[in-house]
C-alpha cells in the first residue's frame, strides 16, 4: 500500500470537520505515514497522532459538551492587551486529554506549524513538547495570546502555511490536504462586518490566497475543501452541524482515496 501523508489546515471551528475525514481513513484501514497540521489542524492532528482515533475524537466532542467547550475557549485575557483569550485553558485541556505529551512519543510522525512573528518565518515543530507546539500553532492574532518560546514570539501557523502539505510530500507517496477554511456569503442585512469579524475574515482571506498560490505551484494528490459556509471561527458549539455538513465530501474522499491506493 502507498504511504499516505495527511495535512490538516486551519479554520477555527470549521476545522472540526477534520475529524470526519480521519474517521474515513480509519474505516478504510489507512494509517497515515505522517501528519502535518496548522492551528485547529494541529490540535486535531496532534490528538490523532497521539493515539486518539477518528471515532474517539468525535466522542470527545460529544463528551465535552457546550458548557465545558465554552469554558475552555472563552478564557478571557484581562491583564494582556495582545489578545481576547489567554489560551491557558486550551493548554490545560490538551494536557488532560492528550495520551502522549511529546513528539518523540507519538504513534504517527507529526509536524506542527507556527509563525515567528518578528522574523515573519515559518517554524516547524517536530520534537519536544507537543502541547506547547499546538498552542503556538493556534495562537490566532487578536484571539489567543502569542506563545513566547526560546526568545521567539510565536503566532498562528496559518499566517505562513495554512495548509502544510508541502512539508510531508517527500515522506509519502500520496499527499492528502484537507482545507477547512470554508466560505463566506454576502449578508444583505449586515453587509459591513463588525471589527472582530473583519479581522478574522481578513486573516482567512490571506490564508486562502496562500493556499491557492501553493496549489498552482504544486498541488497535493488529493485536495478536499468542505462546503462549510458562514461558520465563524469560534462557532465550536455547532460541531454536530459541521460534522454532518461534510458527509458528501467525506464519501467522495473515500471513493477517490480507494481508487488511488
Amino acid at each position: 500500500m502507498k504511504r499516505v501523508g495527511v495535512a490538516l489546515g486551519g479554520g477555527g471551528a470549521k476545522g472540526l470537520s477534520h475529524i470526519a475525514f480521519l474517521k474515513a481513513l480509519d474505516e478504510l484501514g489507512v494509517r497515515p505515514a505522517v501528519i502535518a497540521g496548522t492551528s485547529i489542524g494541529a490540535v486535531i492532528g496532534g490528538l490523532y497522532a497521539a493515539g486518539v482515533s477518528g471515532a474517539g475524537l468525535e466522542q470527545l466532542l460529544k463528551t465535552i459538551g457546550f458548557t465545558e467547550l465554552s469554558k475552555i475557549i472563552l478564557d478571557f485575557s484581562i491583564l494582556s492587551d495582545s489578545a481576547i483569550f489567554t489560551g491557558k485553558r486550551v493548554e490545560e485541556f490538551l494536557a488532560r486529554r492528550m495520551p502522549l505529551q511529546t513528539f518523540e512519543e507519538v504513534e504517527i510522525p507529526l509536524k506542527i506549524v507556527a509563525t515567528d512573528f518578528w522574523n515573519r518565518r515559518e517554524v516547524v515543530f517536530e520534537s519536544g513538547n507537543l502541547i506547547t507546539a499546538i498552542r503556538a500553532s493556534m495562537a490566532m492574532p487578536a484571539i489567543f495570546e502569542p506563545v513566547l518560546l526560546n526568545g521567539k514570539v510565536l503566532i498562528d501557523g496559518g499566517a505562513v502555511n495554512p495548509l502544510p502539505y508541502d512539508l510531508i510530500r517527500r515522506e509519502c507517496d500520496l499527499t492528502i490536504a484537507i482545507d477547512a477554511s470554508g466560505e463566506k456569503t454576502y449578508a444583505p442585512e449586515a453587509p459591513v462586518p463588525n471589527m472582530v469579524e473583519s479581522i478574522l475574515s481578513t486573516f482567512q482571506i490571506m490564508q486562502a490566497s496562500i493556499v491557492e498560490a501553493k496549489k498552482k505551484l504544486s498541488p497535493p494528490d488529493i485536495y478536499v475543501k468542505p462546503a462549510l459556509t458562514n461558520i465563524r471561527v469560534l462557532d465550536f458549539y455547532r460541531y454536530k452541524e459541521i460534522l454532518a455538513g461534510v458527509q458528501d465530501e467525506v464519501q467522495g474522499f473515500k471513493e477517490t482515496l480507494k481508487s488511488l491506493i
